[in-house]
Formats: C-alpha cells, sequence, structure tokens
C-alpha cells in the first residue's frame, strides 16, 4: 500500500462541489465492471463510420456549419477547462516530489478530487469524442486511417487505463487535454470562417508530435522505475508500460508522416498551388451562387478544401 499525505494536492483557489463530491472508489467499480463494453462501441463506431460512407458515396454533402461551430467550440471549452483543473496537479507533483511520483504514484485520482474528477471526465470523453468522424463523414471530407486509428486506440487505452489507475496517464491526460484547447479552438475558428494563419496547423501537428515523443519517455521512465522499486511503489503494470508505448510509438510515426507530406514534401507544395489555381477556378464559376462551407474539420487533416484537393493530387501522384 502506497503511503501518501494530502499536501501531494495543490492549493487550488476555488472546488466546485461537483469537484468535492468526487468519489474515486465509485468510478472504479463502475469501470471495472463496464470497461470491456468500450470494444462493442468501437465495433459500432467502424460500422457507422465506414457504412455512413458507402451512404455518401453518392449523396450531396452536408455543410453543418452552425453545429460543427458549437461541436468544436464545446470541445474547445471542455479541453480549457480540463488543463486548467489538471495542469496544477501534474506541476506541483514536479515540483515537490519529483518525477518518480509523477510517474509512479496515482495520487492525483486517490488523493485530489478536483484532478480525479476531471480525469473520470476526460476518460469518459473519448467516447463522445468519436463524433468528430460523423462531421468527415457527412461533409465528406478525407478520412484518414491517422483518424479513426488514433480514436479508437485512445479510448480503449484510457477506459482499460482506468481499471488500474495507471499513475503515469497525468502526464497523458494533462498533453491531451492542453493540445486539444489549442486544436478544437483552431476547428471552432475554422467553422465560423475566421482564417488563422497556416503556421498555426502547422504548429498544432508539432505539438501533437511532441506529446507523443513525451509519451514515449515517460513510459521509458516507468518501465526503468517498475523494475528498480517493484510494483509496490510505482503504481502502473508491465503491460500497460508496453500497449501505452506501443500506442506512442506508432502515433509518432503516423503524425510524422502525415507532417512531412502536408508541410514539407515537394509534391506538396506543388499540389497546394495546383489545389488553389483549381479553388480560383471553380469561385469564378459558382460566383453566382450561395457560399459553402469549404472547411476541413479532419482532426488530423487541418486546412481548406483546397488542400483537401492537394492532397488528393498527391496521392493521384503517388500511385
Amino acid at each position: 500500500m502506497i503511503n501518501m499525505d494530502i499536501s501531494v494536492t495543490p492549493n487550488y483557489s476555488y472546488i466546485f462541489d461537483f469537484e468535492n463530491d468526487f468519489i474515486h472508489q465509485r468510478t472504479r467499480k463502475w469501470m471495472l465492471e463496464n470497461w470491456t463494453w468500450v470494444f462493442y462501441y468501437c465495433g459500432i463506431y467502424m460500422l457507422v463510420i465506414f457504412g455512413g460512407q458507402h451512404f455518401m458515396q453518392n449523396r450531396p454533402r452536408f455543410q453543418l456549419r452552425g453545429p460543427l461551430i458549437i461541436w468544436n467550440t464545446m470541445l474547445a471549452m471542455f479541453s480549457i477547462m480540463g488543463a486548467a483543473r489538471t495542469a496544477p496537479e501534474l506541476l506541483h507533483v514536479l515540483r515537490h516530489y519529483g518525477l518518480f511520483h509523477s510517474v509512479c504514484v496515482p495520487s492525483y485520482i486517490e488523493q485530489d478530487r478536483v484532478c480525479g474528477f476531471w480525469t473520470w471526465l476526460f476518460v469518459l470523453s473519448k467516447l463522445p469524442e468519436l463524433g468528430d468522424t460523423i462531421f468527415i463523414v457527412l461533409r465528406k471530407q478525407p478520412l484518414i486511417f491517422l483518424h479513426w486509428y488514433h480514436h479508437i486506440t485512445v479510448l480503449i487505452y484510457s477506459w482499460f487505463s482506468y481499471t488500474e489507475y495507471t499513475s503515469s496517464a497525468r502526464w497523458f491526460i494533462v498533453m491531451n487535454y492542453c493540445v486539444h484547447s489549442v486544436m478544437y479552438s483552431y476547428y471552432a475558428l475554422k467553422a465560423a470562417r475566421f482564417n488563422p494563419p497556416r503556421f498555426i496547423a502547422m504548429i498544432i501537428t508539432s505539438l501533437q508530435l511532441t506529446q507523443m515523443i513525451i509519451g514515449c519517455a515517460i513510459n521509458v521512465w516507468a518501465n526503468g522505475f517498475l523494475k528498480t522499486h517493484g510494483t509496490q511503489s510505482c503504481h502502473i503494470s508491465q503491460r500497460n508500460i508496453n500497449l501505452s508505448i506501443a500506442m506512442y510509438f506508432s502515433y509518432f510515426v503516423l503524425f510524422a508522416r502525415f507532417f512531412y507530406k502536408a508541410y514539407l514534401a515537394p509534391g506538396g507544395h506543388k499540389g497546394r498551388r495546383m489545389a488553389a489555381s483549381l479553388a480560383a477556378q471553380n469561385a469564378v464559376k459558382q460566383s453566382s451562387s450561395p457560399p459553402q462551407d469549404n472547411t476541413v474539420t479532419s482532426k488530423f487533416g487541418i486546412g481548406s478544401a483546397g488542400e483537401d484537393q492537394a492532397a488528393y493530387l498527391r496521392k493521384t501522384k503517388a500511385q
């Protein structure tokens, strides 16, 4: 049994009643009894998105501008709030207790009701976040492997890890909340027809890559701590470490590949120029038509409809 003290929690300026009422034992009991349902949810998700693509194949795309603005704004606000309520715990632990505690001691759930509550919401949120893909399917945008693979594996891993109170997960939760705060805010602005500079999209993908590198590093440290201190002192299983490092490394490879093709590949720049020309021609032809929404909302395909065409041109060239 790990000996902990209440001083491991930061001094929050304000605690909401719903945070103070959080009882982690109840949520863990529920997750232990129900976490395997996640495999059914993933199966339904796959049927819906690929069946939906087949259904939409010969049908006009939906615009969904209003729902898309609301969806991304809600997720952005949720992520910002989650980051604000979980990051102080990680920083407090690192400052006062060091790296070992941050990787091996799950005080962020067991002794911090604020961080514990938002950890619970984080885990649950991975299920409704699958809705990102519904927008992609209904708007007939490119659905890349990275998108649905990431959604499914994060959902399964998050629910499984909560049953173990995986101590290193505090790192993953804070990083995910922070990156999603920026990402969904960007999507909300794009959906509302604001035009943030293109380099913001590159920064978001860079943040995602950094997240994967840190995730791999945390797992390497966790593996070392587990071997030197044992499971009594380091609250993380070897199975969880193996699953997590395989997941984060696969994300790194896929995100790096996406980053190169989207921002660095010579063919990509040429494709974007060609797409811009096509977009200009279409704009002239459709100048008398009602305006359409050309915002790309794929979680990993940030940009405009012209960039979608560029992606298609690059794919065609590669084939």
